[in-house]
């Protein structure tokens, strides 16, 4: 792979109060490596610290939810407890250390959020009682939880839920930015797309009223940790988890640029967001598909001209091109990479100096609380080591 030194991409990049020194950028990948209590580990933190090494770019944390009502995984992050700030807290500490900055992901998962019962993940909610697929609802039914559509005083605490997590992570956990998870089908973007909303009030029905609840919930956490703290995150052309992509009702061009148009037009009053970041149409969840590839999906900088991150399928020797004609033709661009960011722990030295990448391995993605596909993969020139494969990972806190 060529160098990519002399690119855009080792140029500095003013992003909210912090001037990155790369505009490459650690995607958010959440591998399920915490406690079952949703407290970080110390292999956590020796994977994000080994890739906030000669690096000087952003590190998005993992999928974390703010409160253990906005469900989530097991062996997924929260940020709720003192313990669980503590433990990120440490990881944070590190990745400053060594150079590079953060973004903690925050995200509610609605109605994805696994019906484990009523003494787990409870409430199983959404913006209306529209199951992701017949098989949810059938487990969800069998453990005697069954999806329900929240109530407008479910909604204002939710988003009150989301400005006290994003005080936690930026003011005791000591993040740079908090980045709202809007993408892939969780709750914010369950609001947006009317495949899982079909509400009658404010929050259903037009573009308008589907997009309220996001940036109600943009504009709380601009009140609690101001804009230049503050990130989202979209996927306009995902199909997952009932996604409508490219076959939504109306082209998801009117439908997200109403979104950023408006994130525009608080930037233009003083209140810029630190950046948006955006899935590419061909990256659907953690694949990659051929069928979306011809999609224009320049449309978002007809509307937003903040700093924007796109992620999805960049770093791989076959679309260099595309990398580097991206990122050289647009001063305000973060390219996000994450799955060779898991099995390269020096992917930006590697760009930088044209080695090669190793390939990454995808069956051990979400080997939940392991270090084995996690902590193996080595700096170029280094061979892997397995001998902590087996090794438990140990809570920060």
């Amino acid at each position: 792979m060529p160098s990519l030194s002399e690119s855009n991409l080792f140029k500095p990049i003013q992003v909210g109060d912090v001037v990155l020194k790369t505009r490459l950028a650690h995607a958010p990948t959440t591998r399920v490596r915490a406690t079952s209590d949703g407290v970080s580990t110390d292999s956590m933190l020796e994977y994000y610290s080994e890739r906030a090494k000669n690096n000087g770019g952003l590190i998005i944390f993992e999928g974390t939810s703010p409160a253990k009502s906005f469900g989530g995984y097991q062996y997924q992050p929260f940020l709720e407890t003192k313990r669980q700030v503590e433990s990120q807290k440490k990881i944070v500490d590190a990745i400053h250390r060594n150079g590079s900055y953060v973004s903690s992901q925050l995200v509610h998962l609605g109605r994805t959020s696994l019906p484990l019962g009523k003494a787990v993940y409870f409430p199983f909610v959404g913006p209306s009682a529209i199951y992701v697929d017949d098989a949810n609802k059938a487990a969800a039914k069998a453990l005697g939880v069954e999806l329900r559509a929240l109530t407008k005083d479910e909604i204002k605490e939710i988003i009150k839920g989301f400005a006290d997590g994003a005080k936690r992570a930026i003011n005791e956990a000591g993040f740079d930015f908090v980045e709202l998870h809007g993408a892939h089908m969780f709750l914010i973007d369950q609001f947006i797309q009317s495949s899982s909303n079909q509400r009658t009030d404010e929050y259903g029905g037009s573009i308008e009223n589907r997009a309220r609840f996001v940036l109600e919930v943009v504009d709380a956490c601009i009140e609690a940790v101001g804009a230049n703290h503050v990130a989202v995150r979209f996927s306009p052309y995902a199909e997952i988890q009932g996604g409508l992509g490219k076959n939504s009702e109306v082209s998801p061009i009117l439908i997200w640029g109403y979104i950023f148009n408006q994130l525009q037009n608080r930037a233009d009053k003083g209140k810029q967001l630190a950046y948006i970041s955006v899935v590419e149409p061909r990256i659907q969840g953690d694949a990659e598909g051929d069928e979306n590839d011809k999609i224009d999906f320049s449309w978002p900088r007809l509307f937003w001209k903040g700093v924007l991150l796109r992620s999805g399928a960049f770093i791989n020797e076959n679309h260099q091109e595309k990398l580097e004609q991206a990122i050289n033709s647009d001063d305000k661009l973060i390219i996000g990479a994450g799955r060779y960011y898991t099995s390269n722990p020096d992917l930006a030295d590697r760009l930088k100096r044209g080695l090669s990448l190793t390939p990454y391995d995808r069956s051990t993605f979400y080997k939940a609380f392991s270090n084995d596909g996690y902590l193996d993969f080595q700096p170029y020139g280094k061979e892997e080591d397995h001998t902590k494969d087996d090794v438990e990972p140990k809570p920060l806190a």
